[in-house]
């Protein structure tokens, strides 16, 4: 499964902002599960649709994936919470909102800037080699097949 990291990665986001949402409001961040578990629940159902949808973004790891499941997240696991019982009050959405929002596609923007710079970094890397060839494509060609030896058609 090619989604797997990417469901584990955000899968501990989501841990890790129950633990501090509990710790910050002093309860005891042991019962973390009980605050994280419809956003658990939720971000599955986000990573299946994001899977699934049509014209999809391919890669688990792309940022329109992590917005997908953001999304969802949010939405689902506040519903699950109210369906469930539990409150979901006004400043509670927006602060989920924002930090899973910074959790969940923040990583897959680092994630893509730093694949950008290293792909600027190799065509760079690239170019500067070419720079330092021959000049006729066609010479270089012929220069490096030499040391192969005599060929037959």
């Amino acid at each position: 499964m090619r989604f797997l990291p990417a469901v584990i990665v955000d899968a501990v986001l989501v841990l890790i902002f129950a633990v501090i949402g509990r710790a910050s409001h002093d309860e005891s961040p042991a019962g973390f599960l009980l605050t994280a578990w419809p956003f658990l629940v939720a971000l599955l159902v986000g990573h299946a649709l994001a899977a699934l949808l049509p014209g999809r973004p391919r890669r688990p790891w792309s940022v329109l994936w992590g917005v997908v499941v953001w999304v969802v997240t949010v939405a689902g696991g506040t519903l699950l919470r109210v369906v469930t019982g539990d409150t979901a009050q006004l400043a509670f959405i927006i602060v989920a909102t924002l930090t899973l929002g910074v959790l969940l596609v923040g990583w897959r923007a680092v994630t893509a800037l730093l694949r950008r710079g290293r792909a600027s970094r190799a065509a760079a890397d690239g170019q500067q080699g070419a720079t330092l060839s021959h000049d006729d494509p066609e010479e270089t060609a012929s220069s490096e097949n030499a040391s192969d030896g005599p060929r037959t058609l």
